[in-house]
């Protein structure tokens, strides 16, 4: 199938979809002919993204939507109003909402560590919960979830105590939940990109992005429309394996 129609008739939730690597998925996603919901905590954001969403292709029907990923009402009545909306569950969730709160472990204040592990892992938890459960629900043949770890769950980083571990735990997350879910058609993975240049980044004070370019063999940050994006397309057409990382 052509590249530019293979995602027809897919209906797809990208959670931090107004910004960054979510935006980006929604974009690519949305091109190759993917209803796209843009959910993110952000209205203003998730608005955006959704206007710059090509929508020519046969049956594309568009939506933003408001949600707080480490909420679990807000994530019920996200799906609800998706099953309304569409008259289905998304069959591809892509968990890209994340936040970070960086400090020196020695500094860092327990709510920072708290809330970084509710939104990334805590998140990720509930949105793959209520998709998977109201795709297993309606009796769905097959459905994919994504969530969007990073390098730094696997090799940490200075300051990143917290998102380091919320990282980590997603890989844990996906691994059990492809286990689980297996048998229901539901195929998961983490994909864990490198430094990418997206709002979250651009926090980062010069000299640690200086720091983090050295590390890297070309020598710049990764950009949102790069390799992940099209690894996050393999993942959902193509890719047999439960759960798979890019590093």
């Amino acid at each position: 199938m052509a590249a530019a129609t293979r995602l027809i008739s897919r209906l797809t939730l990208v959670t931090g979809g107004g910004s960054g690597i979510g935006r980006a998925v929604c974009q690519r996603f949305a091109s190759e002919g993917a209803s796209v919901v843009v959910a993110d905590i952000s209205e203003e954001s998730a608005n955006e993204t959704m206007g710059s969403l090509s929508g020519d292709l046969r049956g594309q029907v568009h939506m933003a939507a408001v949600v707080d990923v480490s909420s679990k009402e807000s994530i019920k009545k996200l799906v609800t109003s998706i099953q309304t909306h569409y008259f289905q569950p998304p069959s591809v969730c892509v968990n890209a909402a994340g936040i970070t709160q960086d400090e020196f472990l020695l500094s860092m204040e327990e709510e920072h560590f708290d809330r970084v592990i509710q939104v990334n892992l805590k998140g990720s938890f509930l949105v793959t919960q209520a998709v998977s459960q109201a795709l297993v629900a309606c009796g769905a043949s097959k459905g994919s979830i994504i969530t969007v770890g990073s390098i730094v769950g696997k090799v940490g980083n200075l300051g990143q105590a917290n998102y380091a571990a919320s990282k980590a735990g997603v890989q844990g997350l996906t691994r059990t939940a492809a286990k689980e879910l297996s048998r229901f058609g539901i195929r998961c993975n983490c994909v864990l990109p490198g430094f990418i240049t997206t709002p979250m980044t651009d926090k980062v004070p010069e000299k640690v992005i200086s720091k983090l370019q050295s590390l890297v063999p070309l020598g710049r940050l990764g950009e949102p429309a790069g390799q992940l994006i099209r690894l996050l397309v393999k993942l959902n057409c193509l890719f047999s394996l439960h759960v798979c990382y890019s590093e």
